[in-house]
């Protein structure tokens, strides 16, 4: 779920995705949310960006527990370097602990600081590898995922395959330029297919499936 302008920044020059932002963008990404188990975003996302504590309306809680769901999505945040903001209000006040995804390279005190306000997934090396991502969150009941960025983020997750659908918002803005991709060019870069266009205005919203999962015949 990414928001991004004419001439491809992915934030403005306060270095946060509202300012390109709208309305309408803010309500899409409400709704992608609402009924997923998992909101996947990178360190340098949640330094840069105000997230308030993750909590479902009282609706969306009752809609979410008739699907076996938790009564929100839980938040979680990926990080090498466990560089995080501690003491903001997603850390202690979302209706659900928020998971902080790190690897054997971090350091004792940054762990430290990790299991006392998130529950903690340590994976194997010194870089986050997608799958082995993807499977120890499925373990813990995470399967269906939202990843908010950074580009960083969403590039390492798509040189490991592990990208079905992209949900693009175009700002109608020119801001100077931007960063969209935080990682090396892929070798083979992953296609996709166009399944809808919706305009607000001057934006446009753009859902992208797979092209592996667009042939696997129609999605909701």
């Amino acid at each position: 779920m990414m928001v991004m302008t004419l001439d491809g920044a992915v934030a403005g020059a306060d270095g946060r995705s509202g300012s390109i932002s709208s309305t309408t963008d803010r309500e899409v990404l409400a709704e992608v949310r609402r009924l997923s188990d998992a909101i996947l975003v990178g360190a340098a996302t949640v330094r840069a960006e105000p997230y308030g504590p993750l909590r479902a309306r009282p609706e969306a809680a009752a809609e979410r527990a008739s699907l076996g769901l938790a009564p929100a999505p839980v938040l979680v945040v990926v990080s090498r370097s466990l560089d995080l903001p501690w003491g903001a209000p997603m850390f202690g006040a979302s209706t659900v602990r928020p998971m902080v995804v790190t690897t054997e390279s971090a350091g004792d005190d940054g762990l430290r600081a990790a299991r006392a306000h998130a529950d903690l997934l340590v994976l194997p090396g010194d870089r986050v590898e997608p799958q082995a991502l993807l499977d120890r969150l499925a373990g813990a009941g995470l399967r269906r995922l939202v990843c908010e960025g950074g580009p960083g983020l969403v590039s390492t997750l798509a040189a490991g395959g592990a990208v079905d659908e992209v949900d693009l918002a175009i700002s109608p803005l020119l801001s100077g330029g931007g960063r969209p991709s935080g990682g090396p060019p892929l070798p083979d870069p992953a296609g996709f297919a166009l399944r809808h266009v919706l305009t607000d205005g001057a934006f446009l919203f753009n859902r992208y499936v797979s092209l592996e999962r667009a042939g696997s015949g129609p999605h909701a």
